[in-house]
């Protein structure tokens, strides 16, 4: 016998238990009940069968419109690539910002000798 996680040492059930367990819930609910009993329980089965369907059609049909409305993306190639522009003034011009490479200017007031 296969044990339980709670140790009660319930294994698999033969015909004869099965057969109790119907005439417990024959003798409980009555012969006119059982039919009525089963359509619920086939009629909830079914319910949860067709709204997991409808939730999963759903969804991939939003993973689909997802796939088409997004742009693909495009990797910039070499040709189409923005160059560095050279930060050049007319002569006689003086620029705001000054050229990389070029050291900061000193911060707060500068001693002159």
């Amino acid at each position: 016998m296969f044990a339980t996680p709670l140790g009660l040492g319930l294994g698999q059930l033969g015909p004869l238990e099965l057969l109790i367990i119907f005439i417990i819930v024959l003798v409980l609910f009555g012969a006119k009940r059982i039919p009525e009993i089963a359509r619920g329980l086939g009629k909830g089965i079914r319910e949860f069968k067709s709204a997991t369907s409808e939730i999963s059609r759903e969804l991939t049909i939003e993973q689909r419109q997802q796939r088409v409305f997004q742009p693909p993306v495009q990797q910039p190639t070499h040709a189409s690539a923005p160059q560095p522009q050279a930060h050049t003034a007319p002569q006689g011009t003086k620029m705001a910002v000054p050229p990389a490479g070029t050291p900061p200017a000193p911060q707060g007031p500068v001693d002159q000798p």
